[in-house]
């Protein structure tokens, strides 16, 4: 193909879509950048699934290409609240967020997501990633950082046939780096996302309502307050 044709096609990217509030903002913002979006998903053994639900239904209502969910067991190796019998920690205040690297945090867990993603991008001739982390209020995630972005980059356009042999520089977009919660939530509703069809908690119940005590929950209305509008999910108790 040579570069004329090539810049005439619709350029693709793999979104990382987890069905939480920042992952489906990014897909939203890649669409309006023109992108054709190929969004990747994951069964990694949480203890909760209703997230990959809201993944499903929101690559359809954003106009996704395709929706890919792979399977890979993290709770195998554990280590984290999120995949093994650990607790989910709950009403931390948002300095107690800042200090250290939470129960939470699943050991590798975007290193790997971004390894499959780099994949799927070569075989589908995307020279995009976009990815949903925050610097701001990622809490304490060791893999949510730019200089962490950064290195993965570099180093897969040392991994690839795209990048050595084609020439081919794959992009990691990380577009919610440096943003609050608040004006994340914003730049959705303008981009037309309804957050009623997002889920973020880390423990939800049964039924998949949220339980507003874990980070991600105290996180996430925090971002709906500073935005001056009511998140539209149900929770079991609403704690700012």
């Amino acid at each position: 193909m040579d570069e004329k044709t090539r810049k005439n096609i619709t350029p693709r990217a793999v979104v990382l879509l987890s069905g939480g509030l920042d992952s489906t903002t990014v897909l939203a913002m890649a669409r309006n950048e023109g992108f054709a979006c190929y969004c990747l998903s994951f069964q990694y053994g949480q203890r909760q699934s209703i997230e990959l639900e809201r993944a499903k239904d929101n690559s359809v209502i954003l106009g996704a290409v395709d929706h890919l969910v792979l399977h890979i067991g993290l709770d195998a190796i554990g280590g984290s609240a999120l995949t093994s019998e650990i607790e989910v920690p709950k009403g931390r205040s948002f300095d107690d967020m800042e200090t250290g690297v939470p129960q939470t945090y699943v050991p590798g867990r975007n290193t790997i997501f971004l390894a499959y993603a780099m994949a799927w991008a070569e075989v589908l001739g995307a020279d995009n990633i976009f990815i949903g982390i925050n610097a701001l209020d990622y809490s304490g995630y060791p893999d949510c950082r730019p200089e962490y972005i950064n290195a993965f980059e570099k180093m897969a356009n040392l991994a690839t046939k795209a990048g050595t042999e084609e020439k081919r520089s794959l992009v990691i977009h990380a577009p919610l780096l440096h943003m609050t919660k608040g004006e994340i939530i914003l730049t959705g509703i303008s981009l037309g996302v309804d957050y009623a069809t997002t889920h973020s908690c880390y423990d939800p119940d049964r039924e998949g309502v949220a339980c507003g005590e874990c980070d991600s929950c105290r996180l996430r209305l925090k971002g709906f307050a500073e935005a001056g509008i009511k998140d539209p999910v149900p929770y079991k108790n609403r704690v700012l």
